[in-house]
């Protein structure tokens, strides 16, 4: 299945917006990435910084079924909404 830039975008949102009602994982999101609050807020709207959320939710499994539970979305569908994004593309090395 193919997803569309704006359905990701979407998502993509929904996982910032995950991320920042969890008192857990956010502190270490901000600490690995040195983002800061106002930088958290802005990103919500730049495509970029939702792809660097998602690419931190699927550093960890247990990340990744905690965000596609609450969202009610399959596993997989977090890996084809980073290929929508900026940098998902993968590299073909043939």
């Amino acid at each position: 299945m193919t997803i569309s830039r704006d359905g990701a975008e979407q998502i993509a949102v929904k996982a910032i917006v995950w991320l920042a009602g969890n008192d857990e994982l956010l502190p270490v999101f901000m600490g690995s990435t040195g983002a800061d609050e106002a930088t958290f807020r802005e990103g919500l709207v730049l495509p970029e910084f939702q792809a660097s959320v998602l690419d931190f939710i699927m550093m960890d499994d247990a990340w990744v079924i905690a965000f596609c539970d609450n969202e009610g979305i399959p596993y997989d569908r977090l890996m084809q909404v980073r290929a929508a994004l900026p940098g998902g593309q993968q590299v073909h090395w043939t």
